[in-house]
């Protein structure tokens, strides 16, 4: 880059040279004779100026030979420039030049780039504009002539995530990024020293999950897709018997996602039967016989079964189960699959379909329409809440903790999969297993009667039990177990025991889940 710098600045300085010395010849040539009206440099100057950009105003005209020879020149060479100022204005126009010039203008509002342009970028961005319509989104990569425009504004610019960055100078809120490709963090050219950028990236992974690493955020889209899931078709108390077909990405996610947050109840006992290969699940998660019932159902807790066997021979468990899931990975095998289950089965549970092509009459989930959101991908107030939670919980013990830039990423995850469960609180206080959508009046409501019901010593202690259970469920799922002195590096927490076996302390450190609902409806 610096050699072709060079090279330019070298053609510049030749150019500028030949020019002054043709301006030099012609002087020299002219100001001497006899009706000359060329008789200084300056006239020169203004004679070269005239002509090589065609005003040719008459006033200055060269009489001698030579003098003619140097006008021929510099009108040839305002045919040249001509073109080239053309030329310019035209790669300009139709070029990243105009785009980026006009970016210029826009810097105080929110920018939002994306590294491809794709139907998953075209969905997230779509979405944005409905939430924030005084925005900017760019693409970064050429609009092909085949391409169908968005019908929302935006801009495609073929310019790194540095030189848009650049541009923004600064100015108004960070500039947000988006990889929406599978690991595109790894391997995109786009990706690389993002994290030197005074930018947020968010970036898909397939790792499932939510760590985060400075000022890069990575989401995964099977993970949105349960969140989405258990979000809008909630856990009811009814429910006892539930199927899931299925047991790719999808299938996992929806299932880790049933373990971390469904939890309605301290005397519940939901049995999970699960078609699919579960060998590396279970080898991954050796603790969870601790938290569940594991290869048979239970009346005293939830149970996990996974079936080796076809889900085909199983018609008394289909017949008697309260949902099924099926959440196959191939989208063309689930259809097979929902429409077999209607045609051949008697059933007595709904079916959910994971399908991103609506059908009428079909219970289906996980469009890109409802993934791909700004709620579910930047996670802005599910992150705010984890914090909120972080917080309460530091106010209410009497020893020493970490405030939340001090968590690791583990704890961090803690208190986010707390916050997960927060729309599962809500219906639990209000006592109504319909609501699906967060709004702050809910909130409110809902902890106006945790107040008014936990002065009750028995109330309180359920309040407790089922935030006990569910963080349980938790440090057992990523392989924690008991220790009579906390350990973080060998994964041993004292705390990993019956809730009878807690003291008062550690009893009431589950209030701070709870008290989070006051904090958010403020």
């Amino acid at each position: 880059m610096k050699r072709r710098k060079k090279i330019y600045l070298y053609i510049t300085m030749a150019l500028l040279a030949v020019y002054i010395g043709l301006l030099t010849v012609l002087y020299l040539s002219e100001y001497a004779k006899g009706g000359a009206t060329i008789r200084s440099f300056g006239d020169a100057f203004w004679y070269s100026l005239v002509t090589i950009t065609t005003v040719g105003y008459g006033d200055l005209i060269p009489v001698t030979p030579l003098g003619h020879a140097v006008g021929a020149v510099f009108l040839l060479l305002s045919a040249g420039i001509t073109i080239t100022l053309f030329g310019a204005v035209i790669s300009f126009v139709t070029s990243e030049g105009l785009p980026l010039f006009l970016l210029g203008f826009k810097r105080k509002k929110n920018w939002y780039y994306f590294a491809d342009y794709g139907a998953e970028a075209h969905i997230l961005a779509g979405n944005i504009y409905k939430e924030d319509p005084d925005t900017v989104i760019i693409f970064g990569e050429k609009k092909d002539e085949q391409m169908e425009y968005p019908d929302f504004p935006c801009l495609f610019i073929n310019v790194s995530p540095t030189r848009i960055v650049a541009r923004k100078k600064n100015i108004g809120a960070r500039c947000k990024i988006f990889l929406m490709k599978e690991n595109d963090i790894g391997k995109n050219i786009r990706a690389v020293d993002l994290h030197k950028l005074p930018v947020e990236v968010y970036a898909r992974t397939t790792n499932g999950q939510d760590h985060l690493s400075g000022n890069v955020r990575f989401f995964h889209s099977y993970d949105c897709c349960a969140r989405q899931y258990w979000r809008t078709k909630p856990l009811c108390g009814r429910e006892n018997t539930i199927v899931i077909i299925g047991f790719g990405n999808y299938g996992r996610s929806i299932l880790e996602r049933a373990i971390l947050t469904n939890v309605i109840s301290i005397g519940q006992h939901v049995a999970y039967h699960i078609f699919g290969d579960g060998k590396e699940f279970l080898a991954m998660h050796p603790f969870l016989h601790k938290t569940f019932s594991m290869g048979q159902e239970s009346r005293e807790s939830d149970s996990l079964i996974f079936h080796d066997g076809l889900w085909e021979e199983r018609h008394g468990l289909m017949e008697q189960a309260d949902r099924i899931i099926i959440c196959t990975d191939d989208e063309p095998e689930g259809w097979s699959i929902f429409w077999r289950l209607n045609r051949y089965y008697r059933l007595h549970g709904k079916i959910h379909l994971h399908s991103n092509r609506k059908a009428p009459g079909v219970d289906y989930f996980g469009t890109n329409e409802e993934i791909y959101t700004p709620s579910q991908i930047m996670r802005t107030e599910l992150n705010q809440a984890a914090i909120l939670i972080n917080e309460i919980f530091c106010k209410s013990v009497s020893y020493p903790t970490k405030s939340w830039e001090q968590l690791d990423d583990f704890h961090r995850e803690s208190k986010i999969s707390a916050a997960d469960h927060l729309m599962m609180k809500i219906r639990i206080l209000l006592k109504d297993e319909t609501l699906t959508e967060f709004k702050r009046e809910l909130a409110k409501k809902a902890y106006e009667v945790y107040c008014e019901t936990k002065r009750s010593e028995r109330m309180l202690d359920m309040y407790r039990r089922i935030d006990h259970m569910r963080w349980l469920r938790f440090y057992t799922f990523y392989n924690w177990s008991y220790g009579a002195m906390r350990d973080d590096t060998a994964r041993r927490h004292p705390m990993l025991c019956a809730y009878q076996e807690l003291n008062w302390e550690q009893k009431r450190e589950r209030d701070a889940a709870w008290e989070l609902l006051g904090s958010i409806s403020q």
